[in-house]
């Protein structure tokens, strides 16, 4: 028997179960798994690096929950018509959601302060964390299907997703859009460029670009310049509840400026010059004299000629800088030393010893 398909993509009937008494929404927990999942691709991949993958841990205990509070902070400043009308509103993450770019902007902050604290090299622990991130989100948008929201204006495409008329209304759309039935999956064309981006970065990170090594942290600039040019385009779907300003949502003007503050980032970046690499001490220690292993071996030095007084090398050095006045008046050469005399043989003439002397 044939069964027929549905025309557009169907909401879920759903958006949360529960364990006795515990609630789980389907919202917080897509979260988590995107939490986790981008803390074991992070320990992954700063292993790879020489790094200390027990370092993430701690990390995410301090970005994580930053990344929520700053999620939320944006989501009050930038959509309040949209807390709920209660005390404790302000703080309901599980009704309203969360703003990308305050969770992205607080995590960072905290977590390169845990870096720090840390001695890691942030630029490279950035690198690693950028594909995560992405993952992490795109992770995320799966909870937005369940809660039935973020989605573009109508279509008749094959994958528009069919909405509930309550949620059109509880979403904030135009009244002109409420009569319609298939919207833009625009949390469904995130999460398709959240996976191929994070791809991309992956890809750049091994192969460089344009046969050259991108320099950390150029892989999070890419990160943060993609990502927002992404979100101009989706911008240009939602029609979900914002704050407009000049016609166009409050969130493609930050999108626009991210990407252009991202590119710039990377540019710079990879117009730092390297590092000088550190002198390599071997041919020094190849250029210096071998010192004996055994100092019994070091040859002795010669003794003094015997019956030779012990002036004689005072008497020897005064002669040289006699010489070495004659010899600078007269340029002849110097007459060739001879051996001091031995004991018992005749003394040779003054003229000769002066001679002998100027060698040293």
């Amino acid at each position: 028997m044939a069964v027929a398909l549905p025309a557009n993509i169907p909401s879920p009937s759903i958006n949360s179960f529960s364990i006795g008494p515990l609630v789980i929404h389907f919202y917080a927990l897509a979260y988590l798994v995107g939490i986790a999942a981008a803390i074991i691709i992070t320990r992954r991949r700063w292993r790879a690096v020489g790094g200390d993958p027990d370092i993430v841990g701690d990390i995410a205990l301090w970005s994580v929950p930053a990344g929520i509070i700053g999620g939320r902070i944006y989501f009050d400043i930038t959509t309040p018509m949209d807390i709920p009308h209660v005390w404790y509103g302000v703080f309901a993450v599980w009704d309203g959601g969360l703003g990308i770019w305050g969770g992205i902007a607080l995590a960072t902050v905290v977590g390169l302060w845990r870096l720090r604290r840390h001695g890691v090299n942030t630029a490279q622990f950035m690198d690693a964390v950028a594909p995560a991130l992405l993952v992490a989100q795109g992770i995320g948008r799966i909870g937005n299907y369940f809660n039935k929201e973020l989605f573009g204006r109508p279509t008749s495409l094959p994958w528009g997703l069919d909405i509930p008329y309550q949620y059109r209304l509880s979403g904030g759309i135009p009244d002109k859009y409420l009569n319609a039935s298939a919207f833009q999956p625009t949390f469904l064309y995130e999460l398709i460029f959240d996976f191929a981006w994070a791809a991309v970065l992956v890809w750049l990170g091994h192969h460089g670009l344009r046969g050259r090594k991108i320099k950390p942290p150029g892989l999070f600039a890419l990160y943060v310049f993609g990502y927002s040019a992404y979100r101009i385009f989706e911008e240009s779907l939602r029609i979900d509840s914002s704050v407009y300003f000049l016609g166009l949502r409050l969130n493609t003007y930050i999108a626009s400026a991210l990407a252009v503050i991202g590119l710039l980032w990377f540019w710079r970046s990879q117009r730092r010059p390297d590092p000088e690499p550190a002198p390599d001490p071997a041919p020094e220690a190849a250029a210096e004299p071998a010192e004996p292993s055994n100092p019994a071996e070091e040859p002795e030095p010669a003794p003094a000629h015997a019956g030779a007084p012990a002036s004689a090398g005072a008497a020897a050095s005064t002669g040289a800088a006699a010489s070495a006045e004659a010899s600078a008046s007269d340029p002849s050469p110097t007459t060739p030393a001879t051996p001091a005399p031995a004991p018992g043989q005749s003394q040779e003439p003054q003229e000769s010893r002066d001679s002998q002397s100027t060698d040293g």
